[in-house]
């Protein structure tokens, strides 16, 4: 995890600053939501607070299972308690940090490098067959997480030993995948945005070739492969639309008849609604979803290789 930067002081742009509470409601009581960073670079959590007045770079205390863990505001969330952003906000806001606290929070980034970098000495004295990606440091110091990639299992046992005789405390090696270590690791998308996987998605759903094919994507593995090289995680988003308008239009190479006149569909352009067919001459046309929508499909029964009449 990167080293954590001063505090910044910019605050949030007015048309995202925290409003004021309602009437007869105190700031304590309203129900708020922030976009929260445990670190500087790493993935972005939805965090319910009743504190207002927050603003962006402040540092706040975290409810975890594990106990408070600082965190910076990295601004208002969008919405309102009645949409889905309530449903977002995985995590609470205790109060704001003392700069005790704080200090420690920038503290706690530099030990995390000095254990990053103690690790790897480690890891190549002992010869082992992996690579130290990132560490997490507990704040309250009862944890310290490795994480590492490896082409199969690693017997670590003596690298744990020497670990825990290092820093005095627990220590779990957690062997990750390629899509998660692009995730810890972040960087920008072919999009030219922050890769989602380390910006707000908080799992990894299954990603298909079929997903590509579905939404007419060239088949091209430079084309719909993310950083991890994986296929993108963005395949899954407009994967469902696609595949809910198609159903509703004629497939490609299914036969139709309109105004009396027998077509053959080629392609199929489902955001604009729209169908190239070629007529019995082989001339190609632009069918309007009006028109494919009145067209009959022909049912086309094969007479011999390579040839079909109308049934």
């Amino acid at each position: 995890m990167s080293e954590a930067s001063e505090n910044i002081q910019e605050p949030v742009p007015a048309e995202t600053e925290p409003s004021s509470p309602a009437q007869g409601v105190s700031g304590e009581e309203q129900k708020l939501f922030y976009r929260v960073r445990f670190r500087d670079k790493g993935q972005e959590f939805t965090a319910e607070s009743r504190i207002s007045g927050l603003f962006k770079g402040d540092v706040v205390m975290i409810r975890t299972e594990h106990g408070p863990e600082p965190a910076r505001i990295a601004g208002r969330a969008p919405g309102s308690p009645d949409h889905a952003v309530e449903r977002l906000a995985s995590l609470q806001i205790a109060r704001r940090a003392t700069s005790e606290e704080q200090e420690k929070y920038v503290r706690l980034a530099e030990m995390e490098q000095e254990a990053h970098l103690l690790c790897a000495g480690e890891i190549a004295k002992l010869g082992l067959p992996m690579q130290l990606i990132q560490v997490e440091r507990f704040f309250n110091g009862s944890k310290i997480i490795f994480y590492f990639t490896a082409e199969s299992r690693v017997d670590f046992r003596e690298l744990v030993k020497n670990l825990v005789q290092e820093f005095r405390t627990r220590v779990e090696m957690r062997q990750i995948g390629v899509r998660h270590e692009t995730q810890l690791l972040g960087g920008l998308g072919a999009c030219g945005r922050e890769l989602c996987c380390s910006s707000f998605l908080k799992k990894f759903e299954s990603v298909s070739i079929k997903m590509a094919k579905t939404q007419d994507l060239p088949l091209n593995p430079a084309k719909i492969s993310g950083l991890c090289n994986r296929l993108l995680c963005c395949l899954t988003y407009e994967y469902e639309a696609y595949r809910s308008i198609k159903k509703e239009m004629p497939r490609v190479g299914k036969a139709i008849r309109l105004d009396g006149r027998m077509y053959k569909v080629v392609r199929i352009m489902a955001i604009q609604g729209k169908v190239h067919a070629v007529d019995e001459s082989g001339e190609e046309v632009v069918l309007s979803e009006e028109q494919w929508r009145t067209a009959e499909p022909v049912h086309l029964k094969p007479q011999g290789k390579g040839q079909a009449t109308e049934k």
